[in-house]
């Protein structure tokens, strides 16, 4: 399913050392009949009575998730857990059965047990691990694992009336801690996401990663297959509802109702979670063949005003975290526009992966769309997050419910009728010809379409913009001449001096008509 792990998925499964006590439901002693998944009794199941369990755990001391024989998952290592596949026999299909769901093995970096449940009719029945539902070599060591070791998590195949064989392709993917994710419309995985990030790179804190222990699949309807998923961690409980429906890419409507027992300085809702490495904005010389490497190229905001705002992302040389303050926002995201394969000229198809949009739900009041960019210098570590985090104070006793739906598409789904940033580049400042002077740094930010494509013949558009310290020269428009209507940069020179980061806006304008976005910079002098 995927060409790399999650950077937190490695780091929460490897911090895990619990031993594994015995299962609540064990694994009948006899095969499963061929084709026929193993279920425990029926009880009855609604939303509501999850978000009860919710409220009535946050009252009871932390339980950590099941491990089976840590001695056994941890030689389950990335090639031998790639050669166990799930029996498409085996898959569950409920109702009429148009989303097929298959499940994943426990193994090194997935090491802690979620238990799965089946949902119809208003009750849930637990499906009882097997080791019959898995094909693996007759030596893998996973044989080895006690009965009833349970499931790491599970992926939704591709409809069975659709175009595409159900058996060999999947749309959305549910492992390790809370982390999700699914494919775009250009059928590619890509950035994740996660039920909630607490204290994510918190100055003196340390991130906690809440698990989905218990998972509820079903009912499937015109909506969409129905998940219902218990998150629980040692400062927090809380219960999901994600109805998932693969259209032209694939939306996921969540219902989240969320109860803590500890404090949280940056409490994160909706969290995005990407890789950026390097781009056309900078690149060190050398570090690698390809001309760009990133899941995300940038965080996209539509604030409760109104505003459309574009910010590049950095691969910075320390943490930094950065706050957009907002009252209801309208929507925000981690998007990929650059769908240029010759920006990329690599077989994972970066030029292919999926933007996700986070489309809130009701009143959310005030807060801040974060960022955070995290130093990497490779392309195995998701060092991006974007959250929303409410102004109300996380703290021990509290309760939040918050209700979005991510959209997994090629671009926003409501994109702004204005221009937008199509690339943003760096490098010396000073004129061509000329002796380059230091501490100067030259800016070219690319904007394309909306109102550009009208522009009268002769007139040029006028940059406006700003900055938290240094000065401006050498400041113009262009267009650019490759045969695109309404393609324009902007260019100038920025003076500063010091090392501390620089913020920058800037927006293009005719008169009094805005014709572009706003686009949000934080420049780091070297």
């Amino acid at each position: 399913m995927t060409e790399k792990l999650d950077r937190r998925s490695f780091l929460e499964a490897a911090a895990a050392t619990t031993a594994f006590p015995a299962l609540g439901v064990s694994e009948a002693e006899a095969a499963p009949p061929p084709g026929r998944l193993q279920f425990g009794p029926a009880e009855p199941f609604t939303f509501e009575r999850l978000k009860e369990t919710a409220r009535r755990r946050i009252a009871e001391p932390y339980h950590p998730p099941l491990q089976p024989d840590p001695e056994i998952t941890g030689k389950i290592d990335y090639e031998a857990w790639g050669k166990i596949h799930y029996d498409t026999d085996y898959a569950l299909r409920i109702g009429a059965g148009r989303y097929p769901v298959e499940f994943f093995h426990l193994g090194m970096f997935f090491r802690k047990s979620v238990r799965m449940h089946a949902v119809e009719n208003g009750e849930a029945r637990e499906i009882l691990y097997s080791q019959t539902y898995f094909e693996m070599p007759a030596d893998s060591i996973a044989h080895q694992l006690p009965k009833g070791a349970g499931f790491a998590g599970f992926r939704i195949q591709e409809p069975v009336d659709g175009p595409l064989d159900w058996h060999k392709n999947d749309w959305a993917a549910f492992l390790g801690a809370s982390y999700f994710r699914a494919i775009g419309a250009l059928r590619q995985y890509g950035l994740s996401a996660r039920g909630v990030a607490l204290d994510t790179w918190e100055s003196g804190r340390s991130e906690e990663f809440p698990d989905f222990t218990n998972v509820y699949i079903g009912p499937e309807t015109a909506d969409g297959l129905h998940l219902h998923l218990l998150l629980e961690g040692p400062s927090i409980v809380g219960a999901f509802r994600i109805i998932a429906k693969r259209d032209g890419g694939v939306t996921m409507d969540v219902d989240c109702a969320l109860h803590l027992r500890g404090d949280f300085k940056r409490f994160g809702i909706a969290p995005l979670t990407s890789m950026y490495w390097f781009s056309e904005t900078v690149k060190p010389t050398g570090v690698d063949w390809r001309p760009e490497v990133h899941d995300s190229d940038g965080l996209s905001m539509w604030t409760g005003a109104g505003e459309r705002l574009w910010r590049p992302l950095n691969n910075p040389g320390r943490v930094m975290a950065s706050a957009f303050g907002d009252e209801n926002p309208k929507g925000f995201g981690l998007m990929q526009r650059d769908r240029n394969f010759d920006h990329y000229l690599d077989g994972v198809f970066y030029d292919r992966r999926p933007s996700v949009w986070v489309e809130p739900k009701g009143d959310w009041g005030k807060g801040a769309v974060q960022l955070v960019e995290i130093p990497t210098d490779d392309e195995i570590h998701d060092n991006i997050v974007a959250m929303w985090v409410p102004q109300q104070p996380a703290v021990a006793g509290s309760a939040f419910e918050f209700s979005y739906r991510l959209h997994w598409l090629a671009d926003e789904p409501n994109p702004t009728p204005l221009a937008r940033c199509v690339a943003t580049r760096l490098g010396n400042g000073g004129q061509p010809g000329k002796p380059r002077p230091k501490g100067v740094r030259k800016f070219m930010v690319e904007f394309l379409g909306g109102p550009l494509e009208k522009l009268p013949f002769g007139v040029k558009p006028e940059p406006v913009l700003w900055a938290s310290r240094g000065t401006f020269s050498y400041v113009f428009t262009e267009a650019v001449f490759d045969g695109v209507p309404g393609h324009w940069r902007a260019q100038f020179d920025l003076t500063v001096a010091g090392s501390e980061p620089v913020e920058m806006r800037l927006f293009l304008r005719n008169g009094d008509e805005i014709l572009s976005e706003n686009w949000l910079y934080q420049y780091h002098p070297f």
